[in-house]
């Protein structure tokens, strides 16, 4: 029992830590918490460089845009749960940085697939994060209706996984 209450903690403290890199603009952060003998907790958390090449994009992209500009305040209303999955009110985040895994083992049926519904506490997917297999429950009960993610991709902390709604 006293290893569930370490997990969670755990979770959060990865979790305190990617929130600090993303906020001071770090690209990698490592520490060791020693608990006992034989129990401790290596943590490397990074982040790639990806928002530079993101970045350029829009701006490669805008001297095309300008005729665009006075029809774009009626367009983001409409597009950013399209382009940005994230800002959806159904949208189920990752609590942190690893390899998702739609379905309990190789071959075996997924956790969740769209159109499926789901109640509040069940499984949709798990994160791999240092050789630990964490669940993640569905915070409400509802209807998949994206999966944002694939079996066996890398997922960064905060990113959408799943619409439900």
């Amino acid at each position: 029992m006293g290893n569930k209450t370490s997990h969670d903690s755990d979770v959060s403290f990865i979790a305190a830590l990617a929130e600090l890199l993303r906020d001071n603009d770090l690209t990698e952060l490592q520490v060791k918490r020693d608990y006992g003998e034989n129990d401790s907790l290596n943590v490397r958390v990074s982040r790639q460089t990806q928002t530079v090449v993101q970045a350029s994009v829009p701006a490669a992209a805008a001297p095309a845009l300008p005729s665009a500009t006075p029809a774009a305040p009626a367009g983001p209303a409409a597009a950013p749960p399209a382009s940005d999955p994230a800002s959806d009110p159904g949208a189920v985040t990752s609590p942190m940085v690893g390899t998702v895994y739609m379905a309990p083992e190789p071959g075996a049926a997924p956790f969740a697939t769209v159109g499926a519904t789901v109640k509040e506490g069940d499984t949709i997917l798990i994160i791999e994060a240092m050789k630990t297999m964490n669940h993640i429950p569905a915070p409400r009960a509802g209807t998949i209706k994206r999966i944002l993610v694939e079996d066996g991709g890398a997922v960064e902390f905060g990113a959408p996984l799943v619409i439900i709604e």
